[in-house]
């Protein structure tokens, strides 16, 4: 699910409606539109991408929560 909002007075304003569950907590992330990639470094992400697309095509997944608690983790 994607959710655009913007920022008024320090708070983020969600600009379409969203069907949650009342107290439903979201982490959100800034989308930054851009990195800094040079060609060998952006080949090795498509790459990478294109693995992961394919594992997730033969059922070889990872649940989000278990992930987000890993890097969550790497916080620490």
């Amino acid at each position: 699910m994607g959710v655009r909002a913007t920022v008024r007075n320090g708070r983020l304003v969600v600009d379409q409606e969203i069907k949650l569950p009342e107290g439903t907590e979201l982490e959100l992330v800034i989308d930054d539109e851009g990195d800094d990639l040079d060609e060998r470094e952006l080949a090795a992400l498509n790459a990478a991408i294109s693995r992961s697309l394919d594992q997730a095509a033969r059922g070889e997944v990872n649940p989000a929560e278990k992930i987000l608690a890993r890097l969550r983790e790497r916080r620490r």
